[in-house]
């Protein structure tokens, strides 16, 4: 890939794959990272990576990028809600109708959240999505059946306790 593919290629999929990041980390700062990450990734195995499967490739990147990055905040918001527990501190009960429906994805498994995000939020087709995240279409489905199960679930679970 030459500096001309690489710019091209940079160019035209950063905008979603900027929001896919949004959406799955919730922090704009924390996308920013990641997709610079990707970026730089993706200009080192530019030799490797065939420009037609780029987008896949930045993408896949993206996803394993964000499962780390979850992983790692996850140990740090435990032992930060353990400390707050400590201390009396309760949490905020009352949300707006946004970020319980945000919450409500965010308990999902990275793949499920990944593939509503990817397919709902961003529209992309079963096959795109099978490509990014390496599944056959019929997983892709089955994940996406899944995730809005659990997602309906967990929001009707809210709503009788209203």
């Amino acid at each position: 890939m030459k500096r001309r593919e690489y710019n091209s290629i940079v160019c035209e999929h950063s905008n979603n794959l900027y929001g896919y990041a949004v959406k799955f980390l919730r922090n704009r700062e924390d996308a920013k990272d990641v997709v610079q990450d990707v970026f730089e990734k993706l200009w080192i195995n530019r030799k490797s990576v065939e420009p037609t499967k780029a987008k896949s490739w930045m993408f896949t990147t993206a996803h394993n990028a964000m499962i780390n990055f979850s992983i790692r905040s996850k140990r740090v918001q435990l032992t930060h809600e353990i400390s707050n527990y400590d201390q009396g501190v309760s949490p905020n009960i009352l949300l707006e109708s946004n970020e319980v429906v945000e919450r409500a994805v965010s308990i999902l498994p990275p793949i499920q959240k990944s593939v509503i995000l990817l397919r709902d939020l961003e529209g992309y087709s079963y096959k795109e999505i099978g490509d990014i995240l390496g599944l056959s279409d019929s997983q892709v489905k089955v994940y996406l059946f899944r995730g809005r199960k659990k997602i309906k679930k967990q929001l009707k679970g809210m709503i009788e306790l209203v």
